[in-house]
């Protein structure tokens, strides 16, 4: 099955300054995009923004420009904040499909 691991648990990062956020993961299925979502509290996940395993350019959300997603070889990606706020401290979620 799809394995997702976070490559740090915990990330903290002055307000204003760059936030990068990595995993890894292992596909078993021939489908490989990966869903990147946020989550305050108890508040349902929100789409961030989406990526594929053989992107080679930077995906950029269209939904906060200020978050951007990279695959930097197969099965590692970096999720990268830029200008982080306070408003961004939430759980990071991500989905293989």
């Amino acid at each position: 099955g799809n394995v997702i691991k976070p490559n740090k648990v915990n990330v903290f990062a002055e307000e204003g300054s760059s936030v990068t956020l990595s995993c890894s993961f292992t596909d078993s299925s021939t489908t490989d995009y990966l869903h990147w979502y946020r989550q305050y509290g108890r508040s349902k996940p929100e789409f961030i923004v989406l990526t594929y395993d053989t992107a080679k350019d930077a995906q950029r959300s269209v939904v906060d420009p200020r978050f951007t997603v990279n695959v930097t070889k197969r099965e590692h990606v970096i999720l990268k904040i830029s200008s982080a706020a306070v408003s961004d401290s939430a759980l990071y979620k991500n989905l293989l499909q």
